[in-house]
């Protein structure tokens, strides 16, 4: 195909080092330099397509994705039961929490219970993974989460937030993870950590979904995911130095960190045990009557290999 006969696919994601990270190779503006020093062009082979970047927070790709506006997008696995009938998710660009994950903060001495005791907690999103997740957990201890008093806050804002005494509480994802401990806040429950302990499975907590009327090129744009991950993966110092721009009160050496603990096997595939993971997470929740039942959770499957 030649420039004029490239057919335009938007990829939304959350402006964050980790999404900054893997879909760099994608990423096109020839009046910028990248850290190379070279205009900033895609790194792969992108088969045909060009990729058009729609930066917004995960909240706001959640309510996207409800009306089928992006052709590509991240997504919450929480959201994702809401959207099958549109959206199938690809078997790369995942983000687990293997042992790690969101958290519950708050000042020392708060008690999980205190969430149904009428203490306030800011959430970033009513169908972020870490919602459900915490959603389960209180229902596992015999908790109503239906009695919290929640207020949905950008996911950036919760930590001071809850330092300056807005709320309670917060649920933190993304990079507060790292740096809660900066604002003197303590980690009542790290759900990740709660997940893998109790079902021997990393918690699934983003995924990326191709538009089900693409289906027809669905591995294709599949494989162009993954051979952009691999990219980024393969020359990771200098997808980290562009992800910088999006480290929000991180130095390089956490950025890295951060990005290593959402952009790693787990993105490339599921495999067997992340896919059990995915089963897992949704079935519970729509046992517990949280999400609807959406039928077996079927993934796009990269091309083996692509005609050039």
């Amino acid at each position: 195909m030649t420039d004029r006969d490239e057919k335009r696919l938007r990829i939304g994601h959350s402006p964050d080092p980790d999404d900054a990270f893997m879909w760099y190779p994608l990423a096109e503006d020839p009046s910028r330099l990248g850290p190379d020093g070279a205009p900033l062009t895609p790194k792969i082979d992108t088969r045909g397509y060009r990729f058009e970047h729609v930066l917004e927070d995960i909240q706001a790709l959640n309510e996207r994705s409800e009306r089928g506006e992006l052709e590509i997008t991240a997504l919450s696995i929480h959201q994702y039961p809401y959207v099958a009938s549109s959206y199938a998710l690809t078997a790369c660009g995942a983000s687990m929490g293997d042992g790690y994950g969101p958290m519950v903060v708050a000042a020392p001495g708060f008690a999980l219970e205190r969430l149904v005791q009428g203490a306030r907690l800011a959430i970033p999103g009513r169908r972020t993974s870490a919602w459900l997740a915490l959603q389960l957990l209180l229902r596992e201890r015999g908790l109503d989460p239906g009695e919290i008093d929640a207020d949905v806050v950008a996911f950036d804002r919760i930590l001071p937030a809850v330092q300056a005494g807005e709320y309670d509480a917060g649920l933190i994802i993304h990079e507060g993870q790292l740096t809660y401990p900066q604002t003197g806040l303590v980690c009542v429950v790290d759900l990740g950590a709660w997940w893998t302990r109790s079902r021997g499975v990393p918690l699934p907590l983003g995924g990326n979904a191709v538009r089900r009327d693409l289906a027809d090129e669905g591995p294709r744009i599949a494989r162009v995911l993954m051979d952009s991950i691999e990219w980024a993966l393969t020359h990771r110092e200098e997808a980290v130095r562009f992800a910088l721009q999006y480290a929000r009160g991180m130095d390089e050496a956490l950025a890295e960190r951060f990005v290593g603990l959402y952009v790693n096997d787990w993105t490339l595939d599921y495999g067997e045990r992340g896919r059990e993971a995915l089963r897992r997470f949704v079935s519970e929740g729509v046992e517990a009557g949280l999400v609807p039942d959406c039928g077996p959770v079927d993934l796009v499957e990269p091309e083996a290999q692509l005609a050039s």
